[in-house]
């Protein structure tokens, strides 16, 4: 992992330097200059672990994300949050409900975080748009999924804050929803 590669060698130049000498592949300096590009064109930025926009809970973890890609306000991470998810086919009752309580969190000053998924996800996003919201994804920044969630999710990068671990472009696959679970948690003081 990153972490394990910085202990070890020091720094991330020589990490990289220490993988090459081994054979190991690297990402070429134009794939990074294409991702940092891809960025930008999503209205979107690259957050190091370190800068002081990274969120202050998830760099407590044992072995956080060393690069984020956020779009919105990365401020909202560093206040109260608690993270709502729920089902996907969730009951009307259900969605209701979330929707309830998403609401009474952010009068009560907490950012909620959620996973962008339809069903109760979906309803803490529309909840707390006003007062703050935090949107986790499993692909890129720019990528809407599900897609009925596009509007919504364009929306949450305008008036919340969208994170990712993944590079802009990438489709959300199933092993790519552990680690945005893990981005969930890891902004949130609790889950719901």
């Amino acid at each position: 992992s990153y972490g394990q590669l910085l202990r070890r060698f020091g720094s991330a130049e020589s990490a990289v330097d220490a993988l090459q000498d081994m054979g190991k592949p690297v990402a070429a300096e134009g794939v990074a200059e294409r991702e940092l590009a891809a960025a930008e064109a999503a209205g979107a930025r690259h957050v190091l672990l370190g800068e002081p926009d990274y969120p202050p809970l998830l760099a407590e973890l044992t072995d956080p994300p060393p690069v984020l890609v956020v779009a919105g306000d990365a401020a909202l991470a560093a206040r109260p949050v608690v993270a709502l998810v729920g089902a996907r086919n969730a009951s009307a009752a259900g969605r209701g409900l979330a929707l309830e309580m998403a609401q009474a969190l952010g009068a009560a000053g907490w950012i909620v975080a959620s996973g962008m998924a339809r069903g109760i996800d979906a309803e803490a996003h529309r909840g707390t748009l006003s007062t703050g919201t935090i949107g986790c994804v499993a692909g890129g920044v720019d990528v809407a999924y599900p897609p009925e969630n596009a509007e919504l999710q364009t929306a949450v990068a305008a008036q919340g804050l969208l994170l990712s671990e993944m590079p802009p472009g990438t489709e959300p696959q199933a092993r790519h929803f552990p680690r945005r679970n893990r981005l969930i948690a890891g902004v949130s003081r609790g889950v719901v």
